[in-house]
Parts: structure tokens; C-alpha cells; sequence
């Protein structure tokens, strides 16, 4: 018996792999997060599945259910949004299966910021304008942040930032990012990104806030900071295709 860890992608089904829905579609048990897992992604499960929302259940809930499919011999799709690497809250989930010797594998998925980034046309890393994310989250009611991990630290490297969790923290991030960043800097808040009600908001750092307010987002949306959210067109074009900078798999300049 195997428990499957399966990221299921930021909401839109057609971002399953190919393994995770046939994963789904094999296992008798399929353990979902319905507040950010659509009812569609676990479709797939065989007809008679034990399939259910964890979302009103505790963590000692669904071990429960997990070691009863254990005993039974049967093998468990726990579906997770996004990709379960990240915030996915299966550490503490791992820790008890080696307790109790149960099997685990983990299948990734789509993270929230890579289709993000997709839905809205562009590359996060950009030549000389920003060539690293730094994937983080705000504290508010969550788990404590790690000493060092402050949004401010980060902010000293004026790196592109993928902020979980932060949208009711809008004030602060504006007021440790702007000097840093400046208050002209592009923000887009991904609001439930992959689902059929998707919406993208672009400000600036000192603007976003009001814009998010209006909508009346208050949950389940991602903040993209940095400059390369913002309208370049002068950047230059990545070595990586340049005729004149061979490399091992193109080991001759092909222009004089």
C-alpha cells in the first residue's frame, strides 16, 4: 500500500500530469483539499472510490483515514493544490506515515507562480533585469517565519518576489518593500489562479492595495513583485542563442 502525494496544480484540471491522473484513477482512496482542489481534478477516481474533502478535517483526521486504507491494502491519492513541495503542509503528514511504516511517494505539480507567469505571457526571469524568485509567505496567522527569512532581507536583493499568503498584508508589504523596490514598482496579485474565475491585478507598490481592496480579495491569491512584471522591451537577449557564443552543443560561432 502507497500514499500518493499528488499536486494537482493551482486549480485548472488539464494541469495534471499524466501520472498524477492516472495515479487518481488507480487508488480505491482519494483524499482531496477542496478549498483549493477543485471537485474536477479528482473526476478522474475509479467508480466506488472513497473519495473526500479534507478541508473540515484535521490532520488526525485524515491520518485516520490513511492507516485504515493501510490496513486494508489500499492505496491512497492525497491531492494537493499547487505543487506539494511548496506549502503543501505534508512534511508533518510524511512524519507520521514513517511512524506507522507507511509507504509514501510524492508526484509534483504545477506551482501557483509558474502559472501565473503563464497566464500572463512572460518570463520571470528576464536578462539583466531579474534572474532569480524568491518563493515566500507572510506570517499573519500562519506558522511563524524562520529568523532571517524577513521580507525585509529578501527585499535587500530587489529580486523578483512570489509572496503566499500576503494578501491581507498588503500594508506592510508596501511599506517594507518601497525602499527597496520604490513605490513605482509592478505587483500583480494572482487572484485563484487555474480556476474558471481567475483574476489578475497589476499596480504598483503603492497602488495595489487600493486595487485589491476594490475587488474585495481577501484569500487565495499570490503577489508577484519586481521589475521584470513591468512593461521591458530593452532588455537584452539571453546568450544562450547567441551565434556568436558557442557552447558544448553549438561548439562553433556561426557569425564573424
Amino acid at each position: 500500500m502507497t500514499v500518493y502525494f499528488i499536486g494537482a496544480g493551482p486549480g485548472d484540471p488539464e494541469l495534471l500530469t499524466k501520472k498524477a491522473e492516472r495515479v487518481i484513477g488507480e487508488c480505491p482512496v482519494c483524499l482531496y483539499a477542496g478549498s483549493l482542489v477543485p471537485a474536477e481534478v479528482v473526476a478522474c477516481a475509479p467508480e466506488g472510490a472513497r473519495v473526500m474533502d479534507t478541508a473540515p478535517m484535521t490532520l488526525d483526521d485524515t491520518h485516520a483515514e490513511i492507516v485504515a486504507a493501510h490496513r486494508r491494502g489500499e492505496d491512497v491519492a492525497r491531492v494537493h493544490s499547487g505543487d506539494p513541495s511548496l506549502y503543501g503542509a505534508i512534511a508533518e503528514q510524511i512524519r507520521r506515515l514513517r511512524r506507522d511504516g507507511v509507504d509514501y511517494q510524492i508526484i509534483p505539480g504545477v506551482p501557483a507562480y509558474a502559472a501565473a507567469a503563464a497566464a500572463l505571457g512572460q518570463e520571470l526571469t528576464v536578462p539583466e533585469v531579474g534572474q532569480s524568485i524568491v518563493l515566500t509567505r507572510v506570517s499573519m496567522k500562519s506558522t511563524s517565519m524562520p529568523e532571517g527569512e524577513t521580507l525585509e532581507n529578501f527585499a535587500r536583493t530587489r529580486t523578483t518576489l512570489a509572496i503566499h499568503l500576503g494578501v491581507r498584508a498588503l500594508r506592510e508589504i508596501e511599506r517594507v518593500l518601497v525602499p527597496y523596490y520604490g513605490a513605482d514598482c509592478p505587483v500583480v496579485v494572482a487572484y485563484r489562479v487555474g480556476w474558471p474565475d481567475q483574476m489578475f491585478i497589476r499596480g504598483t507598490l503603492s497602488d495595489i492595495r487600493g486595487k485589491v481592496r476594490d475587488e474585495k480579495i481577501t484569500r487565495t491569491a499570490l503577489i508577484l513583485v519586481g521589475p521584470v512584471l513591468g512593461e521591458i522591451s530593452d532588455f537584452t537577449d539571453s546568450a544562450l542563442y547567441d551565434p556568436a557564443i558557442p557552447h558544448v552543443l553549438r561548439p562553433k560561432a556561426t557569425v564573424s
